[in-house]
């Protein structure tokens, strides 16, 4: 008597065979095409390393050595001369320009940003935070509450808050936000938003007990919910 066939042994092969001659025919047919994709995939893979290495690079070590003097000048609250630089030496605006594409050049972006807040130049200083980029634990926020403290000064509290808040929580840290949890809710109580000025100094008391802020924020509080009574 004949065996019957098993179901499922022959027929799956006989598919794979199939599938693999297909894949083999359209490779030999797009043989050409597929050896041009890959040589720009390599010719872009080696450009990019090409242009990080050999033209970013350099750039870094000089825009390095340059910020040098402009950063002395920073810290002496020497702000003019620290943007502009001395004659010799080149500002942070010149950094910017000559080395832009640099990390440096994105560090002076923060640098100009302060020195033009000092200075009392707010629209200023609010382009250059604007443009600064950074995922540090400390300065990334500071910029971002700079950039309040700008708003604040031209008189748009409401842009204000808004990146006081952004301060607060860009990196969640016991400095950083409790102080901009706090100049959010000041600013909110100027615009007698009463509600939103109480969730800043909660969080704070919630969140951040131990700081500065927190040990008087039952008195930002109190301070609220008479406002909000009377």
């Amino acid at each position: 008597m004949a065996k019957k066939k098993k179901k499922g042994t022959e027929e799956p092969i006989e598919g794979v065979e199939n599938l693999l001659t297909r894949t083999e025919r359209y490779i030999e047919e797009n043989q050409k095409s597929l050896t041009i994709i890959v040589a720009a995939i390599v010719v872009v893979v080696l450009g990019y390393l090409g242009y990080r290495n050999l033209y970013v690079a350099p750039m870094e070590e000089e825009a390095r050595s340059e910020i040098y003097m402009a950063e002395r000048y920073f810290q002496r609250d020497s702000f003019h001369l620290a943007l502009y630089g001395d004659g010799n030496y080149p500002g942070f605006i010149d950094i910017i320009e000559e080395y832009s594409v640099t990390k440096t050049a994105n560090l002076a972006r923060y640098y100009a940003g302060i020195s033009f807040l000092r200075m009392g130049e707010f629209d200023e200083s609010i382009e250059y935070l604007t443009r600064f980029s950074s995922r540090d634990q400390l300065v990334s926020p500071v910029a971002l509450g700079a950039i309040g403290d700008a708003y604040v000064e031209l008189g748009d509290l409401e842009n204000a808050a808004s990146f006081y808040e952004k301060a607060a929580r860009r990196r969640t840290n016991q400095f950083t936000s409790p102080l901009y949890w706090k100049k959010a809710g000041q600013v909110y109580e100027e615009l007698e938003r009463y509600n939103r000025a109480l969730e800043a100094y909660e969080n704070i008391k919630d969140n951040f007990p131990d700081s500065t802020e927190g040990e008087e924020a039952e008195k930002y509080i109190a301070r609220v919910r008479l406002k909000m009574d009377s």
